[in-house]
């Protein structure tokens, strides 16, 4: 453009286009914005973090002479003895057992409990849904009534006659619940992919002659991934609800210093008004269930279309 004498010339420079990762970026930064919104999402979150920290720094809280979720010192000469005696926040149990050293040590356990479940499953669970609907034809129907088998049991008791078989022992249960909680993300992945494939942009895909793996990786499963966030951050509190129910049944190794195991042992002291064993190994199962589930709940409200603005 031809301007006048004196005037001075003006370019405009071209806007930048964002990049893909940017966009993606800004999206998840207003995600988190939103959940943090939820004034219940920032307790569970605080929950966890302050059990997070317990469990990382499980050796330095508990004896430092005796580091070890399987031999939990004893202190014989204070055997039930309320909190705050003889240096017992929390009290002993009826073998002398410190009641804070099982909370810290159990806190532990039960992060490397839910991890390892909900890792397993979540991975097992999306590629045998991922294969079901990707394929169809005889092939999701083999699997998803193999589901459906799995499905039609109660989860407490498909995880203890499993565990029952198995033996009793902390690894054991990681098994039975594996076993048990990878069928519900192969159903919910299966139901996602089925919708997402019928979505314009996967079409066109398909038209510019994109693989199936490349159109099922860049553009089928990040978009059907969104429940399995939402019921993984569920079960990571769930898995330590089963799990302690079998350890209160006998099904851990004796000796192991875990939450349900607190709640057994401390079971028999309540009707002589111990109740400091159990009460407090039963809160601590409690926040770190209400936690995961606050924060699952938020997720929820965040990341599901149906539930906004609620």
């Amino acid at each position: 453009m031809t301007t006048g004498p004196g005037s001075k010339k003006t370019a405009q420079s071209p806007t930048p286009k964002k990049s893909a990762v940017t966009v993606k970026w800004a999206r998840r930064l207003e995600v988190g914005r939103e959940v943090l919104r939820n004034p219940l999402t920032v307790i569970g979150l605080t929950i966890i973090f302050l059990f997070l920290m317990m469990a990382v720094f499980a050796p330095l809280l508990a004896e430092p002479n005796q580091p070890d979720p399987y031999q939990s010192p004893r202190d014989w000469s204070n055997i039930d003895s309320p909190p705050g005696v003889a240096g017992h926040v929390l009290g002993t149990d009826s073998t002398g057992g410190d009641v804070l050293y099982g909370i810290i040590w159990g806190s532990r356990l039960s992060l490397q409990l839910s991890v390892t479940v909900v890792l397993f499953t979540l991975v097992f669970g999306t590629m045998v849904g991922s294969i079901a609907a990707m394929r169809g034809g005889r092939i999701d129907n083999l699997l998803m009534r193999i589901v459906d088998v799995f499905l039609s049991i109660p989860e407490l008791i498909f995880a203890l006659a499993i565990a029952a078989v198995l033996g009793p022992s902390f690894s054991n249960i990681i098994l039975a619940l594996a076993a048990v909680f990878w069928v519900k993300y192969a159903r919910i992945i299966r139901g996602e992919i089925i919708k997402v494939k019928q979505a314009d942009y996967v079409a066109a895909a398909r038209v510019v002659g994109d693989s199936s793996w490349n159109i099922y990786r860049k553009d089928v499963l990040p978009n059907a991934a969104t429940p399995l966030i939402v019921q993984a951050t569920l079960d990571m509190g769930n898995v330590v609800l089963i799990g302690a129910t079998l350890s209160f049944i006998g099904l851990a190794q004796a000796g192991l210093t875990e939450w349900g195991a607190l709640v057994s042992a401390g079971q028999s002291g309540l009707l002589a008004g111990e109740w400091w064993v159990s009460t407090f190994a039963g809160l601590a199962i409690v926040l770190w269930a209400l936690a995961f589930n606050l924060v699952g709940d938020g997720l929820r409200d965040v990341l599901d279309p149906k539930t906004e603005g609620r």
